[in-house]
């Protein structure tokens, strides 16, 4: 169940890259407690940046939030750094897996509990644990990372964030490369660790049938700008949506005269 303090609050962010590049608009989106919320998108949108500014990833690449603020359980997140963001709760798994390709299954897993300094019987029990929620890649334990199926190091990925113990992930294009029958295990996955575990999500992706099928909220994000907000159940029935994301639905659709949040003219760089 959601409560009303959200866990996760981005108001009304810019973020820039290198100081002159805008890749985010005045984005604003709530992720409550015990929700999984999707931020849909094309490639592109600003879904990865939104994710990073929350991670506090973005310096690695030039990037800062210049405007606006990011609240975690109603604390600002400014001054932290990536190490605090993880302590903290908060873990991203990256568009793209990125586990360690010449380490086992399982030492890439392990690498998700150093954070915590816990002892040897806490990180065997969350071992467990993982291979619980993860059974594909309980077999595999032994096996190199980079010798596992595109599937199974996404598994691999979430499995490191789970080492970490936390109560958000930002889970980056979990979908991609992926066939439509491990997509959804992923997906039941993702149901599984929210609704018996109590993790909350924020979810990038670009395949809305999926998302919104497990989700309770969504964000459609166009062009560094939020254009549209509703419950999962709204966006799917969306005409807008059908046509743009989901292969089907009205012609000749768009968000311009959405009013959700007001646009600004775009920032000439």
């Amino acid at each position: 169940m959601s409560s009303d303090q959200p866990i996760l609050a981005i108001k009304n962010i810019e973020v820039l890259y290198a100081r002159v590049i805008a890749a985010l608009h005045g984005v604003s989106l709530e992720v409550h407690k015990g929700e999984i919320v999707s931020l849909l998108g094309a490639n592109g949108a600003g879904k990865t940046t939104t994710c990073k500014a929350v991670s506090r990833l973005l310096e690695a690449e030039r990037g800062e939030v210049s405007k606006g603020i990011i609240e975690y359980n109603g604390q600002d997140i400014s001054g932290l750094n990536p190490y605090d963001m993880v302590k903290m709760g908060v873990v991203q798994v990256l568009e793209g897996r990125h586990i360690f390709g010449h380490l086992t299954v399982e030492e890439n897993l392990l690498t998700g509990s150093f954070i915590r300094n816990a002892d040897n019987a806490s990180v065997k029990q969350d071992l467990e644990y993982v291979y619980d929620r993860f059974e594909r890649i309980k077999v595999r334990r032994k096996n190199l990372g980079g010798l596992c199926s595109g599937g199974e190091q996404q598994m691999v990925a979430m499995g490191r964030a789970m080492m970490a113990r936390p109560n958000l992930i930002l889970l980056d294009e979990p979908s991609m490369g992926l066939a439509p029958q491990l997509i959804e295990e992923i997906f039941e996955i993702v149901k599984t660790l929210n609704e018996e575990d109590g993790v909350s999500f924020l979810v990038s992706e670009q395949n809305a049938n999926v998302a919104l099928k497990y989700a309770k909220v969504g964000y459609i994000i166009e062009n560094g700008r939020v254009v549209l907000k509703g419950s999962a159940k709204e966006l799917s029935e969306s005409d807008a949506v059908q046509e743009l994301y989901m292969g089907g639905g009205a012609e000749d659709v768009s968000f311009k005269d959405v009013k959700y949040y007001h646009r600004r003219k775009p920032c000439m760089v």
